[in-house]
């Protein structure tokens, strides 16, 4: 599904691991990824659905943080973006680096203290192919990356702070209650993500966290399968108004999520 990019919307996403040989067989097994090495990037992975780039890898030395998954967002200028994120009382976590000419990246703590990314295209404008979801429906994305979701205890200063950094102009808010908080990266489809206020379900220790929805098939059997790999269920698959859903993790504790259509 072909989508125009605007500036904040979600771009890339890759797994950071301390063991990036089992993570390979793991996704390769759970979603028909195939892995590209580069040893002229510090070996980073590029993970091919059908021959597309639908994400990447890098080794964690272990003395880096933990094993994650990042989201990054789109800028035209990554440099304006870092001292956005500074002005707007976030914390830059990695600096601007340029990667031959494919782009920059960077990685930052949000103003609630969560982690986000950013790329500037140079000649990798991103994913080569992602799923699409609207209205419940998820359309062409098995095994692509279809959703992005910030969980955080700070959902009004969150969605100024992506306002002001990452230039989010038009979020729609589909609810608004004390049992559900929710606003869209965007107020038309492709939607692409959201910010939940997950003040009341997060543990005091974390702060929050972008997670990200892989599209899958049949949601129960890929969850059963991520049991047999050796991952682990941290929310079974439920029937929700936006699909099927549940959240799960990798070998290593690398939480993701999972999205399809209702049985």
């Amino acid at each position: 599904m072909s989508y125009v990019t605007q500036p904040g919307d979600p771009v890339w996403t890759d797994l950071f691991t301390t063991d990036t040989d089992s993570a390979i067989d793991f996704y390769g097994e759970l979603f028909g990824w195939s892995a590209d090495v580069a040893p002229e990037y510090g070996d980073y992975i590029t993970f091919r659905k059908d021959g597309r780039a639908v994400a990447g890898g890098m080794r964690n030395d272990g003395n880096s943080g933990p094993n994650q998954w990042t989201v990054y967002l789109a800028s035209p200028d990554a440099e304006a973006t870092a001292a956005a994120v500074i002005a707007s009382g976030g914390m830059i976590a990695a600096p601007v680096t340029a990667v031959g000419d494919l782009g920059k990246f960077a990685v930052f703590g949000d103003n609630g203290g969560v982690g986000i990314g950013v790329w500037e295209a140079g000649t990798m404008a991103g994913f080569e192919q992602r799923g699409v979801v609207g209205g419940g429906h998820w359309e062409g994305h098995v095994g692509a990356p279809s959703w992005f979701e910030l969980h955080t205890r700070s959902y009004d200063d969150a969605l100024k702070f992506y306002r002001e950094v990452f230039g989010w102009k038009d979020p729609f808010t589909i609810a608004d209650t004390p049992e559900f908080r929710y606003t869209t990266i965007h107020s038309v489809t492709p939607m692409l993500g959201g910010v939940m206020d997950s003040s009341s379900f997060l543990p005091p220790s974390v702060p929050g966290y972008w997670t990200v929805y892989f599209g899958v098939e049949d949601v129960d059997a890929a969850v059963r399968k991520v049991a047999e790999l050796g991952g682990s269920v941290v929310r079974p698959a439920e029937d929700t108004p936006y699909g099927r859903l549940a959240a799960v993790a990798d070998p290593s504790g690398v939480r993701f999520s999972l999205g399809g259509n209702k049985s």
